[in-house]
């Protein structure tokens, strides 16, 4: 029978990794580029969300290319580096980016949806999963052009697959994101219901 946890000792560390993994993911890539590429607010245009997809409506298939990578590479990153010290930790550390990302401190708790930190978190913490989700979000993509609807039914996938693949903790983590990501896309959800939503490439003026 394993030990009871010492949370006197734990903690420290629990809290570690939870904050150090929020402050990483709190890095807000797709605003920072647009304004460092004079584009001004990215939160200003189209679904006023900070992610690639929005960052793509300016135009700029280049900086949502960069917003897509830096976005996934936050959230696996903070999984590695907590990896390093155990398992408890690297889920604790990938948790604290994801919620950086969706509530980042520096825009009064307004972030983007998480998709890209969710796939770049599920890299890191099953290779085979991160993969298979990437796949069913980019032939989503292609068929229906629509950015949210394949973040959804990728998103939708990945505990299972997890949980398969990865274990019941991982899962566990990453059924947390996935209602995280359902959620942060309501508004999506009932646009798509009323044949609104907008398709990828659509380009929209920054005022």
């Amino acid at each position: 029978m394993p030990d009871p946890i010492s949370w006197q000792l734990a903690l420290p560390s629990f809290l570690t990794a939870l904050i150090g993994g929020y402050l990483l993911g709190a890095i807000p890539f797709g605003l920072v580029l647009t304004r460092l590429a004079g584009l001004g607010d990215v939160r200003k245009i189209g679904s006023g969300n900070i992610g690639a997809t929005n960052v793509l409506r300016t135009g700029r298939k280049d900086l949502a290319a960069l917003t897509l990578l830096l976005d996934a590479a936050k959230g696996a990153a903070a999984a590695l580096i907590g990896g390093y010290w155990g398992p408890d930790l690297m889920v604790l550390a990938a948790a604290g980016a994801f919620l950086g990302h969706l509530f980042p401190i520096w825009l009064r708790f307004r972030g983007g949806k998480g998709v890209a930190t969710f796939l770049g978190i599920l890299l890191a913490l099953a290779w085979p999963v991160g993969l298979v989700v990437c796949l069913v979000w980019l032939a989503s993509a292609l068929l229906f052009r629509i950015s949210s609807l394949a973040a959804l039914l990728a998103a939708a996938a990945a505990p299972f697959v997890m949980y398969f693949v990865g274990g019941q903790q991982k899962a566990e983590l990453v059924a947390f994101m996935t209602l995280l990501v359902l959620v942060r896309h309501h508004e999506n959800i009932r646009r798509l219901l009323d044949g609104t939503e907008p398709r990828i490439g659509r380009k929209e003026k920054t005022p």
